[in-house]
């Protein structure tokens, strides 16, 4: 398992279970992407048998695991 974990503002709960969704991005978020990043990461490891799992909370930041 590989995790990768950051000290940012945190993905709200109501957010968290759609970040790995195609074009999802956060409203009102400054700098936002495409949207196809993570989601692109979710097809990649579960192509090769893999999973992806995201665990944030708001002010203290999320972690991601591969």
């Amino acid at each position: 398992m590989l995790a990768v974990r950051d000290t940012g503002a945190g993905i709200p709960p109501e957010d968290l279970p759609h970040v790995f969704e195609r074009f999802y991005r956060r409203k009102n978020t400054p700098g936002a992407g495409s949207g196809l990043g993570l989601s692109i990461v979710k097809h990649l490891a579960e192509a090769h048998g893999g999973w992806v799992a995201a665990e944030s909370r708001v002010g203290e930041g999320s972690c991601f695991s591969v």
